[in-house]
């Protein structure tokens, strides 16, 4: 029991980390001289310009930030719900409140990514002067971190509802 639930811990601190690196770093759209991401647009790895509401469709850009910022603080939240749940549940229970924060967290982190997905073409199109450098890109880390936090949260989610609290 001590392994499985050493197991559920670090796999629920991976999940968190995953989340942590794809919001926070640059490497949602990359290419040989520049980078972007949710946050700004980089080009020569040193001429950075923030993403602000003067950018067209900055509210795509604001609901991907969002969704992976809530997110984030789902997975940290479910996490500490658990180890609140460790001490607070009569035995045979299950983890039903830290399942269901999990998966929200997974839910929002399906969102953005998808949000990111689909609209990362006309984000781009319609903010030329921002993004000209950027067409010779492909998705970067920071975005397959966002979708394999997706996998991780959306698992550990369903570990929550399964497990019960024993000995």
């Amino acid at each position: 029991m001590l392994v499985l639930l050493a197991f559920i811990i670090i796999f629920h601190i991976t999940s968190a980390a995953l989340l942590f690196v794809a919001t926070i770093d640059n490497a949602w759209w990359v290419g040989e001289e520049f980078f972007a991401d949710i946050w700004r647009v980089c080009v020569n790895n040193t001429n950075c310009t923030e993403l602000n509401d003067a950018v067209e469709d900055f509210s795509t850009v604001q609901a991907v930030q969002a969704t992976m910022i809530l997110s984030t603080i789902l997975c940290c939240i479910a996490f500490l719900i658990f180890v609140l749940q460790l001490f607070r549940l009569k035995q045979g229970e299950r983890f039903v409140l830290t399942s269901i924060i999990q998966l929200m967290a997974c839910l929002c982190v399906m969102i953005a990514a998808s949000i990111y997905t689909d609209r990362r073409k006309d984000i781009h199109k319609n903010n030329r002067e921002l993004y000209a450098q950027t067409s010779g890109g492909s998705f970067g880390y920071s975005f397959i971190l966002a979708w394999v936090a997706f996998a991780f949260t959306f698992i550990s989610g369903l570990m929550y509802l399964i497990l019960r609290k024993r000995k």
